[in-house]
């Protein structure tokens, strides 16, 4: 592989009882009835309450290539779908946001490598254990654009403990507005384009904690994810603070039923560049809690864990990225980079 596509699709109600199910199920059919030879090679459905109260259901779709993505927009009829102001006034909100790494640009690592997450599923074998890791900045040694690269974002200030630190944003829109307008309450412009961003580093770190014993589940819900919790929102709610522009905690959900009962969560973070995510990793109080904690978890049940932890980390030129929101509100996702 060259590089990969993570294409998050998604339908926004102003609340969880405004969601009526024709959005996702609108999203499902351009990936699952696509002709077979383009269809994803894998993709699941999670959803998110943000932090406006708003209900966000997406399609999380991962393909081996930008030209087999590319094919798939066409032959799927998703591409014209998309572009068509039917999507302008429908009473909720849409949006598409792809990340499109170069493999220089992108890593992954498991605690178990027997259960493939995201786009762990297109591998064919998984490495042996890993020397880069369990140390801080380990992430940037596991980058092989960051060995000859520092991987600045834009207007990189001298934020954190390194040179390497988090930028500021720029306030420029793209795309169109065309008078549409919907139900959402403080929703943008009916369509709305954010440019890429040099060096933007995203994160999806998961846990899976469905396949635990009764007494590491006990531990893990009343220690673990009361403090993951509070990180993500700290991210969510203030993270702007520290170069992130954007995080949500969403829950993998049932493909069917698109109930939050799998037991798997995930956190999807924007940050302004690497450094700006290796800042609050390393220095921030909430990372530091979620950090100790799991060391008090695993001592606790002497090293042998069920708990499956994965991450992705992602950082792209700003032709590697695509966002566009139709009728969505203005904290969503990479809207909030367009803030002053």
């Amino acid at each position: 592989m060259n590089n990969l596509v993570l294409a998050i699709l998604g339908a926004q109600y102003s609340s969880p009882s405004a969601n009526n199910g024709e959005g996702i199920a609108t999203l499902k059919r351009f990936v699952s009835e696509a002709p077979e030879a383009v269809r994803p090679s894998f993709w699941e459905v999670c959803s998110v309450t943000d932090k406006k109260g708003a209900f966000n259901i997406a399609v999380y779709a991962y393909w081996p290539s930008v030209d087999a993505h590319k094919r798939w927009e066409a032959e799927s009829g998703f591409g014209a779908w998309w572009q068509s102001a039917d999507r302008e006034g429908e009473g909720h909100g849409w949006y598409q946001e792809v990340l499109s790494p170069t493999m220089d640009r992108f890593e992954t690592v498991f605690s178990n490598n027997e259960a493939p997450e995201g786009a762990a599923n297109m591998q064919d074998h998984v490495s042996g254990a890993m020397e880069e890791h369990g140390y801080w900045g380990s992430a940037r040694d596991r980058l092989a654009a960051a060995q000859d690269d520092e991987l600045k974002g834009e207007n990189a200030s001298n934020k954190g403990t390194n040179d390497h630190a988090s930028g500021g944003t720029d306030g420029h829109t793209n795309g169109h507005t065309n008078g549409h307008t919907n139900e959402m309450p403080n929703s943008t412009p009916a369509r709305v384009r954010v440019p890429g961003k040099k060096n933007l580093c995203v994160i999806r770190s998961g846990q899976d904690w469905s396949n635990t014993l009764p007494e590491e589940r006990k531990l893990y819900v009343e220690t673990m994810h009361p403090v993951l919790t509070k990180g993500m929102s700290f991210l969510r709610d203030e993270g702007r603070s520290i170069g992130c522009h954007a995080m949500n905690l969403w829950d993998v959900v049932d493909t069917k039923t698109h109930e939050a009962d799998c037991e798997r969560t995930f956190g999807l973070g924007y940050f302004e560049d690497l450094a700006a995510l290796e800042y609050w990793s390393k220095s921030h109080q909430t990372h530091v809690d979620i950090f100790g904690g799991f060391m008090m978890y695993v001592k606790s049940l002497n090293f042998n864990i069920s708990l499956k932890l994965y991450h992705e980390v992602y950082v792209l030129d700003a032709g590697q990225q695509f966002f566009e929101y139709v009728g969505c509100h203005p904290d969503t996702g990479m809207l909030c980079a367009l803030k002053a």
